[in-house]
């Protein structure tokens, strides 16, 4: 009876646990979907930036279409996982893996793999992180990785509508 009770509680927080992620996945994907619309700001370097957010595929599916560079990012739920796919103007796309901060003011976005990468010293988006600052303004912070460096671009933006 025991090993019955057992089970049954350790079924039970694997359930709460997986149901937890579960909604932190859901929560961070419903940020993205409401940042629908555009954005605008400045990179690091004073250079001006747009960025449209779209809702697409039913609502599976965040599209941000970004000016600078006329790069384009993906964002889906895949089970209990948010990922992003960057569709990078270097060729690549590197998929990440998202991780939200407790409090929901942050995103961040690990490297998982790329498609059409040649080697893992190649030029590639690495790591990104959002910080939301409120529901009109937000910061990039995008990891550029080539031969083991680092180089990371901040965008500040706002939102235009």
């Amino acid at each position: 009876m025991k090993t019955l009770r057992y089970t049954a509680c350790l079924m039970l927080v694997l359930t709460s646990a997986a149901a937890l992620a579960q909604s932190d996945v859901q929560r961070a994907f419903d940020k993205l979907k409401s940042m629908a619309g555009t954005w605008e700001g400045k990179t690091s370097d004073g250079q001006p930036v747009t960025i449209t957010y779209s809702v697409v595929s039913q609502g599976t599916a965040v599209m941000a279409d970004a000016t600078h560079e006329a790069m384009v990012t993906m964002f889906t739920v895949d089970s209990n996982r948010l990922l992003m796919t960057h569709y990078c103007a270097s060729g690549n796309q590197p998929r990440m893996l998202a991780a939200l901060s407790p409090d929901g003011k942050t995103m961040e976005f690990n490297f998982l793999d790329a498609s059409n990468l040649s080697s893992p010293q190649a030029g590639h988006m690495h790591h990104a992180v959002f910080s939301f600052a409120d529901d009109n303004h937000y910061t990039e912070a995008w990891t550029w990785s080539k031969d083991g460096e680092n180089k990371v671009e901040h965008i500040d933006l706002h939102r235009k509508n």
